[in-house]
């Protein structure tokens, strides 16, 4: 019998929880789950200077490879291990290492801009829009980037102005519509998180996949 797999989009603007919900996923079910991050399949840029790598607007569809990603996703519904790129966003661009991904029961897909593309978001079962105030998510990506990225507070208050707030009004909220379910506050929204929960202790059930917490 073919192996079943449920796939999983989690998108959101910055910093509107969607990592917390991913974790506490992972935290429940442990090895059941494997997780493709959007935020991997930048494009590489090495014709370009350091210095120009940082003017890139990083927050529209075109800066990021989804189409390779959709690839890649469609072979792990396939049941095979890929090679994930890997984005060094210290340097903005992507680095020459990658990290295998071998398929599991439950694949996360996070991002966000993952709802934008329809080729990728046709290959997700459950769509999931992480919905947060817009001070809450600038006030997390300030602390993200700055401790996390190596950036300084002002050139993440610059690129928020310039491109996220913009994009993400172009792009981001738009996206919105796709989901299957809308989740305030993310991973603190306990009833949504109960629902979500159960909706994947339900396919490792039929799939008589055991879950093994971390």
């Amino acid at each position: 019998m073919e192996k079943k797999f449920l796939v999983i989009g989690i998108a959101g603007g910055t910093g509107s929880g969607k990592t917390t919900l991913m974790k506490n996923i992972i935290n429940r079910f442990g090895d059941v789950v494997t997780v493709l991050s959007h935020d991997n399949y930048y494009r590489r840029r090495d014709e370009l200077t350091y210095e120009e790598r940082c003017k890139i607007n990083y927050d529209e569809p075109a800066a990021l490879e989804t189409d390779l990603m959709a690839r890649q996703l469609e072979l792990l519904r396939q049941g095979q291990t890929i090679e994930c790129p890997v984005y060094d966003f210290t340097q903005h661009n992507r680095s020459n290492e990658t990290i295998l991904i071998a398929p599991k029961s439950v694949i996360i897909v996070e991002g966000i801009l993952i709802f934008e593309n329809e080729a990728l978001r046709d290959l997700m079962d459950i769509k999931i829009f992480v919905d947060t105030d817009a001070d809450v998510r600038l006030c997390r990506r300030i602390k993200r980037d700055v401790n996390k990225r190596g950036r300084t507070l002002e050139s993440v208050l610059t690129q928020y102005q310039e491109t996220v707030k913009p994009m993400h009004e172009k792009y981001v909220e738009p996206s919105k519509r796709y989901a299957d379910l809308v989740v305030p506050e993310g991973g603190k929204n306990l009833v949504a998180l109960d629902m979500i929960m159960g909706r994947i202790a339900r396919h490792l059930k039929e799939t008589e996949e055991p879950a093994h917490g971390v």
